[in-house]
């Protein structure tokens, strides 16, 4: 939690001279690919869900910019080939990116994820999941002059997402993100 919020105080304090015309809003959706890692997984396979929701990008100089996001993202995973566990995730991910030539950027930063809802087979296993989730993402972004953009990203979860009592796994999210989306001012 420190580290977020250094990182945070680090990029509000180095936007202070950024003029607010430039600042761009937007938003974005595409598909998850996810899993989790950790003791017992070697029978989980991956599912696919949505994601989608809000960003900003706020250019620190012509190379860098800090793109905060609110993004709601379907993760999980499932076993026995049918078993699906869907966990619902509302994501805050604080991304600095760095431009290798125009349009091109390479991206990485923190995120913390609240969980809004977990289920199987329409029972709900919220209780048995943590309510917090941080993670890191790295990845790639293309944006055109036109405000459309695309990304791919892989988050890398960091804190055990099992809350059960006398269960000693320690399982972490992991999410492939491919995104489309459009800066509208």
């Amino acid at each position: 939690m420190k580290k977020v919020l250094l990182v945070v105080a680090i990029a509000v304090l180095g936007l202070a001279n950024v003029n607010a015309q430039e600042i761009k809003f937007g938003a974005k959706g595409g598909l998850n690919f996810a899993t989790i890692s950790g003791d017992n997984t070697e029978a989980t396979e991956p599912v696919t869900a949505f994601n989608f929701g809000l960003v900003a990008e706020i250019p620190i100089n012509e190379k860098f910019s800090f793109q905060p996001e609110l993004m709601y993202s379907g993760q999980g995973y499932s076993f026995d080939s049918d078993a699906l566990v869907a966990l619902n995730y509302l994501n805050m991910p604080l991304m600095g990116k760095y431009y290798v030539t125009k349009g091109l950027s390479v991206e990485a930063g923190p995120q913390i994820g609240f969980l809004l809802s977990a289920e199987k087979d329409n029972t709900d296993l919220k209780d048995s999941f943590n309510t917090l989730d941080f993670g890191v993402n790295f990845g790639l972004a293309y944006k055109l002059d036109n405000g459309l953009n695309f990304g791919a990203r892989y988050n890398l979860g960091l804190s055990d997402i099992n809350n059960i009592d006398g269960f000693t796994d320690k399982n972490k999210n992991g999410v492939l993100q491919l995104s489309v989306g459009y800066f509208f001012f």
